[in-house]
């Protein structure tokens, strides 16, 4: 359903850049003038998109993912029409329209797929049967964070439709501090009355402790023979990233997993890259900067300035910089006791928040001083964001693997934080998203994030 509409998204924004190129060339034209470059161009963007698999979206795939891969079939399809339209000869100068054509397109198309996801997105939130139901096979936690995740994230397009389990202890619906609200229904081998019933278009098997081939043979077997989507957590998650790829010795397959390495020369250029950007940053937004500082020293008594020591890289602190936004603490403010699994943030017990302080916060604007941390190197643009050493030295000690994200230097964005993750979340969450930022960095994904980081600050703003 989805690709349909992406398709249909495309052949109405390449007809209006069509017709929008050609009378910008050639006002005098119709739509005789315009025919053919439709047809030569909408042939080649559709078969350059289905090529880059742009009718096929991933899970997690996002616009910022299309963006680069839709400008690219776009340029192409633009050269390949000329060359087509001119053995044609039509129209009579294809020079004098094409560049018109490609230019309308090369905003038109991606606006067309903006606009397209972003409705789905938000049609998704409030009508469920635009969600493709889906089966979750598994036991335990890795299960539930899967059903979970399903639950909270309709913008995945699959509805957990649900658990099937031969764990007597998963009739509860809950693991620890993970709650899921998916139905059980049954042991795997009802995964044929399950599809029937639920109308299921897709399948994750997640761990179980059901045999590997009992897993083959009664579940992928019956759900790739109705035709269901069918996706398979691996054993070792953890080290798969999104770099890995699948080898074959002989029929066998091996999974590749490449090794994130954050002493490597790609990192020494996004730290050189992240100082240059943060300085041009900081001299572009010296006015604005300028302008806060005014207002946070005319809100309140104290500096301008919050210095709070956080830990970076290699587990040396440091302090991290914004812009004050709270009145000093008084004696009657009480202490604040944070849940043992959730990050501190956001509004720590007695909300001492001044007016401006409420602004800065809301737009994130009380970070921009973290450019100088960038600038002095302590910090990134982007990576995990930095804690203060209390907590690090608590969640350590509690949780998986969180002392890997201290590999990097921390950031003023990361994965986490753009997969909404700030303030007071899950701990254990925010340390598997930061890994994987880690293991499967790239500048691509630093790009994409900064992307997305834009959205999520005007989506907290509003």
């Amino acid at each position: 359903m989805a690709a349909g509409f992406r398709l249909t998204s495309d052949v109405v924004t390449v007809l209006v850049a069509v017709v929008l190129g050609s009378g910008w060339a050639a006002p005098a034209g119709g739509p005789a003038a315009w025919g053919m470059p439709f047809a030569v161009f909408l042939a080649f963007v559709v078969f350059l998109h289905a090529r880059a698999a742009l009718y096929r979206r991933g899970i997690a795939h996002r616009f910022v993912d299309d963006i680069g891969p839709i400008e690219l079939a776009v340029a192409l399809a633009a050269l390949s029409t000329a060359g087509a339209l001119a053995l044609l000869g039509q129209p009579r100068h294809p020079e004098a329209v094409i560049p018109h054509v490609w230019a309308c397109a090369a905003v038109l198309v991606p606006a067309g797929r903006l606009l397209l996801l972003g409705g789905l997105a938000v049609a998704r939130r409030f009508h469920h049967d635009l969600s493709v139901p889906t089966l979750i096979v598994g036991n335990g936690r890795i299960a539930h964070q899967i059903c979970h995740r399903l639950e909270s994230s309709p913008e995945y397009g699959l509805t957990p439709a649900g658990l099937l389990s031969v764990d007597p202890l998963m009739w509860t619906g809950s693991d620890d501090d993970v709650v899921t609200t998916t139905p059980r229904l049954g042991p795997p081998d009802m995964i044929a009355e399950a599809i029937g019933a639920t109308g299921a278009g897709a399948v994750i098997i997640a761990f179980s402790r059901a045999r590997d081939a009992d897993l083959i043979d009664r579940v992928l077997r019956v759900a790739q023979a109705r035709g269901l989507t069918v996706w398979v957590v691996p054993r070792m998650f953890d080290a798969v990233g999104l770099h890995a790829r699948v080898d074959h010795l002989g029929g066998m397959p091996l999974l590749a997993v490449p090794r994130a390495d954050p002493r490597g020369w790609t990192f020494h250029v996004k730290h050189t890259g992240d100082r240059v950007v943060a300085a041009l940053l900081l001299l572009a937004l010296a006015p604005l900067m300028l302008f806060i500082a005014a207002l946070v020293h005319a809100s309140s008594p104290g500096p301008i300035l919050f210095r709070q020591r956080r830990v970076g890289r290699d587990g040396v602190p440091f302090d991290c910089l914004k812009f004050r936004s709270m009145r000093p603490p008084a004696e009657a403010d009480g202490v604040f006791e944070l849940l043992s699994e959730l990050a501190p943030g956001g509004v720590e017990g007695v909300d001492r928040r001044t007016a401006v302080g409420r602004i800065l916060r809301s737009t994130s604007l009380d970070e921009l001083p973290q450019l100088i941390n960038v600038v002095k190197g302590e910090m990134s643009m982007v990576g995990p964001r930095p804690e203060r050493p209390d907590f690090v030295d608590i969640f350590d000690a509690k949780v998986n693997r969180y002392g890997e994200r201290h590999r990097v230097k921390a950031g003023i964005t990361g994965w986490a934080q753009v997969h909404g993750l700030r303030g007071q979340t899950s701990i254990a969450d925010r340390a598997e998203w930061d890994n994987y930022y880690i293991e499967n960095w790239s500048m691509g994904l630093d790009l994409k994030i900064l992307a997305l980081t834009v959205p999520a600050v005007l989506r907290r703003a509003t």
